[in-house]
Parts: structure tokens; sequence; C-alpha cells
């Protein structure tokens, strides 16, 4: 049994524990942590599970960001990590979807992240949706995937991800 609970100030160290544990130490190399700095992730939608003894089991966040000249607004998705004993009980899986909902119904169209699409299609995430958006280098273009979060989402949406204090 797992509790979905807001990520507090307090949860910070164990969070970015869970982190280090779950990916390589490069991590924060990646081009998707340039796109972070600078904004804080949007606390409404940064998620941890807790299990029934109050343990960290999972963690995922979102940041904005904006794309192309025209700066429309998008969510990033990641990190989400699960504790490697806990994984494959679909806990990942459940963050995600929570985080997606709650997102949507805080007005947020657009949703990005860089992954593998045969895992993240379940959730609507797809490399089609994210063809016309260009994610800073060095990320493999083909793991740029893109899901609606409203109709017609994409619609006109083209060009690099950016910051979101990058005014263009």
């Amino acid at each position: 049994m797992f509790r979905l609970l807001p990520e507090r100030p307090g949860d910070l160290d164990e969070v970015e524990a869970l982190y280090d544990l779950c990916f390589a130490p490069g991590r924060r190399a990646l081009s998707s942590y340039r796109l972070r700095e600078g904004a804080p992730p949007i606390p409404g939608l940064c998620r941890v599970a807790r299990d029934e003894f109050d343990a960290l089991a999972g963690a995922i966040r979102f940041w904005p960001v904006r794309i192309g000249e025209s700066g429309a607004p998008a969510l990033l998705l990641g990190p989400v990590a699960v504790h490697p004993t806990r994984q494959g009980e679909g806990l990942g899986g459940a963050l995600i979807a929570d985080g997606l909902e709650r997102a949507a119904e805080a007005g947020w169209t657009r949703a990005l992240l860089v992954g593998d699409e045969p895992y993240y299609r379940r959730f609507g995430f797809t490399r089609a949706q994210a063809e016309a958006l260009a994610f800073p280098p060095p990320t493999n273009p083909d793991r740029l995937l893109a899901r609606a979060l409203a109709p017609d989402a994409f619609d006109d949406v083209a060009g690099l991800v950016r910051r979101w204090d990058d005014d263009a």
C-alpha cells in the first residue's frame, strides 16, 4: 500500500538520494537538467510515494518549459524514480498517471519528456506528437516524446524546447 503525497521541502534530501540511487552519477549533466535551472518544479505536481512505514518508495517532478519562438508553455516530466526494492509494483505508472491528471486539472495543456517510447506510450506520450519539437543537444531526438493534455495542444507549436525564464 502506497500513499501519493505532495513533495514537501522536508522531502528534498530523501528525493535527491533516491534520484542518485536510481540514475547515473552524471544525471545532472543532461540537457534536461539545464532546462530546469532557474525555475522551481511545479509544487502541486511534484509527488512522493510513501509506503506503510513512511519510507520513500518513489518520486516524480514536473518543470515548466517553453517551446519555440512563441514561448508556448509546457511541462517537462521528470525525473520519475522508484526505489529498486519497490520496482515492478506499478508505482512509477501510478506517479505518472496521477501527475498527468493533476497537470490537466491545473490547466497545463502540453507535457514533454525524454524517454523510451515503448514504456511511455501507455501514458499517451509519442514521438509523433513531438515531431515538430527540438531538444537541446546532446539529447537523442528519437527519445523526445510529447503528450497533449488538451485537444489540439500541439497545433502550430514548434521549435526548440527552452528554459522557462528564457525570453528567446
